[in-house]
């Protein structure tokens, strides 16, 4: 039996390179303006459906997916910096949650597409087709559509009530990491968001393919978590701008964790939809409203590089939730490797309710 710790290193690849693109985003985003970055992620990811496509060895997807993972540091990561550039701070969960639902809500159609292409032509070359035109287009509209928002951040500092001493990014980063309780309670609440979504790419596949369940099932369950994540963060994202930041990250984080238990406990596709519901849930009420705390909680000068230091640890979650719950797989089976994310995603909640302060501008009382 091949090692599922093997199997899912192409996402463990896919999330380290993310995650210190990610960090290097913000300082080059600053240093050579939000669109030169956009542009040059979507250059690095041209290659990457050719590569899957013509793949002769695992070997060539782990690389594909390094490229997949700098295209996804350096382009998604322009797009939030650069919508948080364009609203003020009462705005932010809902220009956070706009950009998340239409990324998200691609991943599920995409899911759901490629899930019934492959059911009918194979897992190769014709749902790899998306890719292609997905790539291109957003290169085309990234060149040709795209302006650069640092003149909004410099009418923003102007105005800003606290004028801070520019500050380094090494200062950053610990800011971010660990010096700011606000900062590190969304930093390692990233991490586990993203850790349990790590391992849902690799181990629910492997898991609902041991009791049985078709390609074109597995592509419904692991389409119905994007898209329910995707379309919710229109109503999440204006919610955390009017009610808080802080309650519904602690709460999205515990209905993650009954999602998960849900689907570990359970042995019926029925049971299956409603963990992916709840885990679609539980991240729509935490996503935009991460990203809103952590600008709340930044100095306009230095925000862009420390959303770049939480994208790295939110996204070196990806790498981590995969090779823990690919080694705890291979050493307890999938259903204790799903439990053990789940009591650590519930434990991430609740050192959110401890440790964070509300960093919404005006939340409602």
């Amino acid at each position: 039996m091949r090692s599922t710790t093997l199997i899912v290193s192409f996402i463990i690849s896919f999330g380290v390179i993310k995650a210190f693109a990610n960090l290097i985003s913000g300082q080059l985003a600053d240093t050579w303006g939000r669109k030169r970055v956009l542009v040059l992620g979507w250059l690095v990811g041209l290659p990457v459906p050719f590569m899957i496509i013509w793949a002769p060895s695992w070997e060539w997807v782990i690389a594909a997916n390094a490229l997949l993972g700098i295209n996804q540091g350096l382009a998604w990561s322009m797009t939030v910096i650069m919508k948080i550039d364009l609203v003020g701070p009462k705005s932010r969960g809902l220009a956070v949650g706009l950009n998340e639902f239409a990324g998200y809500l691609a991943v599920g159609v995409t899911a759901f597409l490629t899930g019934y292409l492959a059911s009918r032509y194979g897992l190769r070359p014709v749902p790899i087709y998306l890719g292609i035109g997905y790539a291109v287009l957003g290169a085309l509209l990234s060149i040709l559509l795209v302006c650069d928002t640092r003149d909004h951040v410099r009418l923003e500092v102007s105005g800003h009530p606290q004028q801070f001493a520019p500050i380094s990014f090494r200062e950053v980063f610990a800011l971010t990491s660990f010096r700011d309780r606000n900062l590190f309670a969304a930093s390692q609440a990233g991490l586990v968001n993203n850790l349990n979504d790590g391992m849902s790419w690799g181990i629910f596949p492997l898991f609902f393919v041991s009791f049985g369940l078709s390609v074109e099932r597995i592509g419904i369950l692991k389409a119905i978590y994007p898209a329910t994540w995707g379309i919710l963060q229109i109503a999440t994202g204006p919610m955390s701008d009017r009610w808080g930041r802080r309650g519904l990250i602690v709460a999205g984080m515990w209905v993650q964790a009954a999602g998960l238990f849900l689907t570990a406990a359970t042995a019926r596709f029925e049971w299956w939809i409603a963990g992916s519901l709840l885990l679609g849930l539980g991240t729509a009420m935490v996503y935009p409203s991460l990203i809103a705390a952590v600008s709340d909680a930044s100095h306009p000068t230095w925000r862009a590089r420390s959303l770049s230091v939480y994208r790295f640890w939110r996204d070196l979650g990806y790498a981590i939730g995969a090779l823990s719950a690919g080694l705890i797989a291979d050493s307890f089976g999938l259903s204790w490797a799903i439990t053990s994310i789940a009591a650590l995603t519930f434990l991430s909640g609740a050192v959110v309710a401890i440790t964070m302060r509300e960093t919404a501008t005006h939340p409602r009382p």
